[in-house]
């Protein structure tokens, strides 16, 4: 039986015995017993998010995910261009749909009072404020880049050194410089030492180990040809080089791998534990990589936003101050598709006036989803718990 996401692991010498727990097993409660058993990895995650063995959770973010794929494609997967585009339309609709029900036309408003004008003040010193935002983006972006030439040296000779170790891992006598080359690199070394430890352990006498050892292998195996099949034609710069990496479930990955060393530790030979060594090595080198990249795109998506808003804000402030100074309500006349025009005019030039505002949300919520979806590092996997639920964890 596999290890289920629910329970966190507790190292001992025996196996541990198979029996349901009416409720999950509580991480430890203060700082100090995390520091001590750091090396004991706690996992919990939802049974609708498991695989369909049951046993592990699935291998894709959206199918690991408790939301609806037409949400996770709205946060995550959709052009943020389109999502702004979806914004501005469900705005420019909802604001006809109001106008229509309002007991009061716009036209007979307008005549007793200035709506446009209020609404358009208000909307011109938002959109200034907005490229003052753009402008505190860029520099806290940029900041990360500025320093003295010790800091720089510091990044520099941090970065070389994770290359070397990558390096090492997968057996070439250089790392590819692209970030989509790379993560193929180390998730192809993940897939080779997986492996060799099905084959360092081929010849052993516990057919229970071969067992759980053929099924993590097959699984590293299987997975790791679907993610390198993905990044083949991925480019950094794009959502498709992160949106690969966040599929590669790395963080289960080791917590089986773990598991299984703990569970079966005097069935492992010397070779099977080099193998199990190297294997592991190179999950953990792909976490770091990763992490790695996932922040230099929050970074190349910042300026990405900073510029965009910037290209938006011009047009936008300029319809909002031309509907302050030129509009005139009493030179717009006729009705389009039983409308009046003077609602088609106003709630078009709104709905252009806020497009500035929809692109940050629509740019946001991908980096926060993003941001919450990969909180932790390592076998730590932080979804909702059904607390109701049988929970084995062996």
């Amino acid at each position: 039986m596999q290890p289920r996401a629910d329970a966190g692991s507790r190292r001992d010498a025996e196996p541990l015995p198979v029996r349901p727990l009416e409720r999950p097993v509580a991480v430890a409660a203060t700082l100090r017993t995390l520091a001590v058993r750091i090396s004991e990895p706690a996992a919990y995650c939802r049974t609708e998010s498991m695989s369909d063995s049951g046993s592990q959770p699935a291998d894709t973010m959206v199918e690991r995910s408790s939301s609806s794929r037409w949400k996770l494609w709205l946060l995550l997967n959709a052009n943020r261009w389109l999502v702004t585009a979806l914004f501005a339309a469900f705005a420019f609709v909802g604001l006809l749909a109001i106008s229509q029900v309002s007991p009061v036309s716009l036209r007979g408003l307008m005549g007793t009072k200035e709506p446009v004008h209020f609404l358009f003040q208000a909307l011109v010193t938002s959109l200034i404020t907005g490229v003052t935002l753009v402008l505190t983006i860029n520099q806290l972006v940029l900041s990360q880049e500025l320093g003295a030439v010790d800091d720089q040296r510091g990044r520099l000779e941090g970065s070389l050194e994770f290359h070397e170790d990558v390096e090492d891992v997968i057996d070439a006598p250089i790392s590819p410089p692209d970030p989509a080359s790379f993560l193929q690199a180390i998730i192809d070394a993940s897939q080779d030492r997986a492996i060799e430890f099905r084959e360092s352990v081929a010849d052993s006498r516990d057919e229970e180990f071969e067992e759980r050892v053929d099924d993590f292998v097959g699984n590293v195996t299987d997975h790791a040809d679907s993610v390198h099949e993905r990044l083949n034609d991925a480019q950094f710069g794009t959502y498709d080089v992160i949106k690969a990496a966040l599929d590669y479930n790395y963080s289960w990955k080791i917590f089986r791998a773990r598991r299984i060393r703990n569970v079966h530790a005097d069935s492992f030979t010397d070779e099977a534990r080099e193998a199990h060594d190297q294997l592991l090595e190179s999950l953990k080198l792909f976490g770091l990589a990763r992490e790695h990249f996932k922040t230099l795109y929050f970074q190349w998506e910042l300026i990405n936003l900073s510029r965009a808003i910037m290209y938006v804000s011009v047009p936008a402030l300029v319809v909002a101050m031309s509907m302050i100074a030129f509009f005139d309500a009493d030179a717009v006349t006729g009705t389009v598709l039983g409308i009046d025009a003077v609602v088609w005019v106003v709630v078009t030039a709104a709905t252009i006036s806020i497009v500035p505002f929809l692109l940050l949300v629509a740019f946001v919520l991908r980096l926060g989803t993003m941001a919450k979806q990969t909180l932790a590092i390592g076998p730590f996997i932080l979804r909702e718990s059904n607390r109701n639920e049988e929970i084995e964890w062996d």
